[in-house]
């Protein structure tokens, strides 16, 4: 039988022999990486550390798209590290206006067939040009950068096969909402789901984005479209045909799983609050509330086409007395383009507001709702507090239903405002040519002139905490009991003011779980040492790894949870702290917040992946599993991912011993 694409792209990146079966430790040579200002400097903190002199992949590119709003000295001193950083290094660098990170990779970067990993969840939507694009965390893209074969788990590949075409003012995003209702916000966990089939040839490369960018609210480790002629298509409209190569399943192929799913068929959907996975028709929402805010953009939905289209449902129209709607492009390529073919004039016309090319309020870096507000967004999340608000309701659509939503000032979608005239939409596509202007981007440095480069540092940028050994006996208590789908919004709050901390985790680390328990700080500091317990997909959302980090500060040392999303299990492995899971949810409601949990023998358990716990509050005994691979479990015991990888090195001598 044949081959499948991801197989494909694996096979051709590993390196060692395998026979890639799904749950199994494999190892892959990254080709290309990219982190964003508010997780990078603990990435360039962590090459740092590891004393290369140069990154090894063929492309990394750290971008300045995050966090525009310089509320003090602390971003823009960030922003200084990290471009001279990447000078140093050999990194590109995307500087502040260019666009987010997810359109500038796939529109500038990627090519089909390679490997990428980046520093955030979103990375998959690399995905749409035929592409392997996994989202981490930035220990593991500062590891990928030294050319280190990477520790990946083999994944299961999901046929998804597209059926017919999407109907005019029916955006991929209900694609995608529809695989968020049907696979739900864990169902992805150790998938990659490869989209084929005529439908799929029916979306451009924007739509694909918009697809294989929030697969990642399934849990998946990534989302894949074939390599064909519109991916062809549209990197000839970059000027980078010449970088296209073909890269298809083969006709023949195997997959772990199948599932089918027809566009035509698809009508407006809407995610409710406070889960993306929580979906139902536009037309099932009973009882439509007044909406108080409206954003428009993303690396989700903020292409040329998205945009235009949203112009044409709002043209000739106005922005609800009531409401307050905002835009946020994509790129400066796409801003130009709308711009130059009159779309930006139909939106300021209508009343929107236009804001700084940037992510902004997808992560509560401005736009805050107001108390109790109703906001709806065409971004990615909508957990409990990820807008900057804990009392906010974020519901998640289209740009087409955002737009017919701002104008009516509460839920609508295009037919309804437009009327037949909704197929005028059907004639918006993606440009046949992108102006091409990369003067934003810093093109890296000869190794010469690179070796001269001063890194610039910030009074604001403490060292890189070194997470302490696991040790034989534990004795701690549990600071935090948390409930099910606890986010890394929760656990290391988002927004302008916190993410200017990130680069300072004595100064960050005092706002850990700052939205979902004030205390718990103070806690973990006062007890030294301790446990958090958790419920279900413990660690949902972003590949922010100051959520394992910051706790890691605190002196927690063992989480233990129903269950562990996948990107933040691995920060917590490469930041010394030890996820585990337990046996029934019995075990995990008799414990409660002080409890004092005690192991034996905790070094030799590890190994086994089995440990005993005893409460010693409650006077009985559990079981927990390490659902971990022997590299894993090897990064365990050495203490984390740095201590391991420069182990490594050294004994490799690629580096010298300290």
């Amino acid at each position: 039988m044949g081959m499948n694409l991801t197989r494909k792209i694996i096979s051709s990146h590993l390196a060692k022999p395998s026979e890639m079966k799904p749950g199994d430790d494999i190892f892959v040579k990254v080709d290309q990486t990219l982190t964003h200002d508010i997780n990078a400097v603990m990435t360039y903190l962590a090459f740092e550390a590891i004393g290369l002199p140069r990154a090894r992949t063929e492309i990394s590119v750290s971008n300045l798209d995050h966090n525009l709003l310089y509320i003090d000295f602390k971003t823009p001193d960030d922003h200084i590290y990290l471009r001279t950083a990447a000078e140093k290094y050999g990194v590109y660098v995307s500087r502040p206006g260019n666009g987010i990170c997810h359109t500038i990779h796939t529109s500038r970067f990627a090519v089909p067939g390679k490997l990428l990993m980046g520093g955030d969840s979103h990375t998959p939507s690399g995905g749409a040009v035929g592409m392997l694009a996994i989202g981490v965390g930035g220990m593991d893209v500062a590891t990928a950068m030294t050319g280190v074969p990477m520790r990946l788990t083999m994944p299961k590949v999901v046929r998804v096969n597209l059926k017919g075409k999407l109907r005019p003012g029916v955006n991929a995003k209900e694609v995608i909402l529809e695989m968020l209702r049907r696979e739900s916000i864990k169902g992805g966990l150790g998938k990659v789901y490869e989209y084929v089939g005529e439908g799929a040839e029916n979306l451009e490369v924007p739509e694909r984005m918009t697809i294989t960018n929030m697969g990642a609210e399934m849990g998946a480790t990534s989302s894949i479209f074939p390599a064909d002629h519109v991916v062809k298509r549209y990197m000839e409209a970059q000027e980078r045909g010449d970088q296209f190569v073909e890269m298809c399943a083969d006709p023949d192929a195997e997959y772990d799983e199948e599932m089918e799913l027809d566009l035509s068929a698809l009508e407006p959907l809407v995610a409710l609050p406070h889960q993306p996975d929580n979906v139902i028709p536009m037309r099932e929402l009973k009882d439509r509330p007044p909406v108080q805010q409206v954003f428009m953009g993303s690396c989700t939905n903020a292409s040329y086409a998205d945009l235009a289209k949203t112009a044409l449902v709002m043209q000739g129209r106005h922005v609800h007395e009531n409401v307050q709607c905002t835009l946020g492009i994509s790129s400066r390529q796409v801003y130009k383009q709308l711009m130059k073919d009159g779309y930006l004039g139909m939106l300021v016309d209508a009343g929107v507001r236009i804001l700084e090319i940037a992510c902004g309020p997808c992560c509560a870096i401005g736009q805050v709702p107001p108390t109790n507000g109703i906001a709806v967004r065409t971004s990615n999340r909508n957990f409990r507090g990820r807008a900057g608000s804990p009392n906010a309701n974020i519901y998640l659509v289209s740009p087409e239903t955002a737009g017919a939503t701002a104008i009516m000032g509460t839920f609508a979608t295009a037919e309804e405002v437009m009327g037949e005239d909704v197929r005028k939409l059907a004639e918006i596509h993606e440009p046949l040519h992108y102006e091409i202007d990369d003067s934003l981007l810093i093109k890296p440095l000869p190794e010469e002139e690179a070796a001269r480069v001063e890194i610039i540092r910030g009074p604001n940028i403490a060292p890189l905490p070194v997470p302490e050994k696991p040790e034989q006996h534990v004795s701690c208590r549990v600071s935090l009991k948390g409930t099910d789908n606890i986010s890394t919004d929760d656990i290391t709050p988002a927004g302008a003011e916190f993410s200017s901390m990130r680069s300072n985790i004595p100064l960050m680390s005092k706002y850990c779980y700052h939205r979902y328990d004030p205390t718990f700080a103070e806690r973990a500091k006062q007890l030294g040492k301790s446990i958090i317990v958790g419920g279900e997909n413990y660690g949902q959302g972003s590949s922010r790894e100051h959520a394992a980090i910051n706790p890691m500060y605190l002196g927690v040392r063992c989480v233990i949870a129903m269950s562990i999303a996948r990107i933040h299990k691995g920060n917590l492995i490469n930041h010394g702290i030890v996820p585990m899971l337990f046996e029934g949810r019995d075990d995990y409601e008799k414990i409660e917040q002080d409890d004092l949990l005690e192991i034996e023998g905790f070094l030799d358990q590890i190994p086994t992946r089995k440990v005993v716990v005893k409460d010693v509050t409650k006077d009985f005994t559990f079981n927990v599993r390490l659902e971990l691979t022997d590299s894993e479990l090897a990064v365990v015991l050495a203490g984390g991912q740095l201590r391991y990888l420069k182990d490594q090195l050294v004994k490799e001598g690629v580096i010298k011993g300290s």
